[in-house]
């Protein structure tokens, strides 16, 4: 059950978060996840309060307003190879929707299968 989190600077429009969002489950329907496993929530933050250095850490080109920043929370057991997969899909779909690719950053956290409560507080993985 990954748990996909996008931020971005105010103020883009739905349609731009759905875009992103929509590439992001793709790809990881792509590498596995199940189709009907979408969890998904946007932050849209002030200046002050997204704060990111425009070049870390070896940019084509730099960061702007448009910098979006992508977490991905799911269980531990990926190999790098999919994750590059993944990668690799995400970027040539937001590509192709017209987005700069260096303005995107993804973020993979994991965490072990007994630290999800998918409802009711029951933890099914333990």
């Amino acid at each position: 059950m990954p748990v996909v989190t996008l931020t971005v600077r105010k103020p883009k429009s739905a349609a731009f978060n759905s875009t992103v969002l929509d590439a992001v489950h793709a790809a990881l329907v792509s590498s596995g996840v199940p189709a009907t496993d979408k969890f998904q929530r946007v932050f849209e933050l002030d200046a002050e309060d997204f704060r990111f250095d425009s070049s870390y850490p070896d940019l084509a080109s730099a960061r702007t307003d448009n910098f979006v920043l992508i977490e991905i929370l799911w269980s531990v057991g990926r190999s790098v190879k999919v994750k590059r997969k993944l990668l690799e899909e995400l970027m040539a779909s937001l590509s192709r929707q017209g987005l700069d690719t260096e303005q995107v950053m993804v973020c993979f956290k994991e965490t072990s299968w007994e630290n999800w409560a998918f409802g009711g507080g029951r933890v099914i993985h333990a």
